[in-house]
């Protein structure tokens, strides 16, 4: 057989082994290693395994992992998300379907601090859900807009999936996080797009809240906003302007997280730890799931597949953008049943060098793009982890209507994928302007 079959045949086995729910990491390595060696050679396919592991889980450039994990598991349990939504509460909770659009505010500023997609539902459905439901919204608007605004989340800076990917693709962890901040406000002004259209035709979706005087207004803006903004503007434009390599950006991060976690009382000693036992398991995941993308990786080079793939592609004379519709559209489908986070590492080494060497494209705009899509997979029904994330809060709510308010968002994230491939210069112009 030639190495392009057996290649195929690799990728088949570790779909076999999803199917047998077997973990990521362990099939990724054991699908790397067998092909790797059935090409080369048993003592060669030892070889990659022990160096592999050794130089990816020794890497100075891991750690960055771990400090935005730990940064986003402190603003989780300091509860620092009830001061943003507070604000945003406030400030346009009174309008028609006003809640709903002050969780999407609410969610862009604690994405801001946190990287966790997870920890942004968790945190704003304990915050955000009593209080629709206290107004008499609709549960499939107030589930779906918290579901919807914690996928956004991801593409707001700092996100773990952009590190990943930027590992992956040895890109600039600076770049993508800087590609993220213009399409994540975008996104966030469709959702409450969606929600005012949607509140406007149907008064009763969202009904008003209450209106709160400007001087609680500012008052909730001082304590809500001003101390998140200031953390985002150290760490992230310290990174921006290349004061902090991402790794100290991130420190930086979770010293200023914890200092006001600390300043305003809400850092408990059982808080601490139960942070650092989250983002030590969420960490060890990505770690072993990056390790084994990498044997992966190395077994998809030698069997020449995505060198293939790429040819085949520029064989085909048609326009780059038809191409790039198919791979997204391939994404989307992988995301109803693949965890985000091991799509990307599975297909990096396949479509990455169609993507960047055959169609051209800015690898940091694409990496835009993949996270886009692993946000669009995190609300798609079956897997949609947010979605079971609201529904372990709500627990009256089927998991049918949480889906069903998610697709008017899920149209949304459509759309501003269609946006950033018509103007992939929205990605790409600020961290080209800023980081160098």
């Amino acid at each position: 057989m030639s190495p392009t079959v057996i290649g195929i045949i690799g990728v088949v086995a570790f779909f076999v082994l999803l199917v047998l729910k077997k973990p990521v990491a362990l099939a990724m390595a054991l699908v790397g290693f067998t092909g790797f060696s059935v090409l080369t050679s048993f003592n060669s396919g030892l070889y990659m395994v022990s160096t592999e592991l050794f130089t990816n889980l020794s890497s100075y450039s891991l750690s960055v992992i771990p400090m935005f994990v730990w940064m986003g598991y402190l603003a989780y349990h300091s509860g620092i998300g009830t001061d943003l939504y507070n604000f945003a509460y406030k400030m346009i909770g009174h309008r028609s379907g006003g809640l709903a659009a002050a969780t999407q505010v609410a969610c862009a500023m604690f994405g801001a601090i946190c990287g966790s997609n997870t920890a942004t539902a968790a945190t704003m459905g304990a915050i955000a859900l009593p209080e629709m439901r206290k107004y008499k919204y609709d549960d499939s608007l107030s589930t779906g807009s918290i579901a919807a605004g914690a996928a956004m989340g991801m593409l707001i800076p700092p996100s773990v999936i952009f590190i990943v990917y930027g590992m992956a693709t040895e890109q600039s962890i600076g770049k993508l996080f800087m590609a993220g901040i213009v399409p994540g406000i975008l996104l966030m002004l469709i959702f409450i797009g969606i929600i005012v259209f949607r509140t406007v035709r149907n008064p009763a979706l969202g009904p008003k809240g209450p209106t709160f005087s400007w001087e609680e207004r500012f008052k909730a803006l001082g304590k809500g906003l001003g101390e998140t903004l200031a953390i985002f503007l150290i760490s992230m434009g310290g990174l921006a302007f290349g004061l902090f390599t991402p790794t100290e950006a991130g420190a930086v991060g979770v010293g200023g997280v914890l200092l006001v976690s600390v300043l305003r009382r809400r850092m408990t000693l059982k808080k601490l730890i139960s942070s650092l036992k989250d983002t030590t398991k969420t960490s060890a995941m990505i770690m072993l799931i990056i390790a084994g993308a990498m044997m992966f990786g190395r077994f998809m080079s030698v069997s020449r597949l995505p060198f293939e793939l790429a040819n085949w592609t520029s064989s085909l004379h048609m326009p780059s953008f038809i191409v790039m519709a198919v791979i997204i559209l391939i994404y989307l489908v992988l995301g109803t049943f693949i965890d985000g986070l091991a799509m990307i590492v599975l297909t990096i080494p396949i479509f990455y060098p169609v993507v960047v060497n055959s169609l051209g494209y800015s690898p940091i705009w694409f990496g835009v793009i993949i996270v886009m899509v692993v946000a669009l997979a995190e609300a798609s029904p079956p897997v949609g982890m947010n979605v079971f994330i609201i529904k372990g809060i709500a627990k009256d709510i089927s998991v049918g209507t949480i889906f069903k308010g998610m697709w008017p968002f899920m149209i949304g994230m459509l759309i501003l994928i269609a946006i950033l491939m018509a103007f992939p210069g929205i990605a790409t112009f600020i961290p080209n302007l800023l980081v160098k």
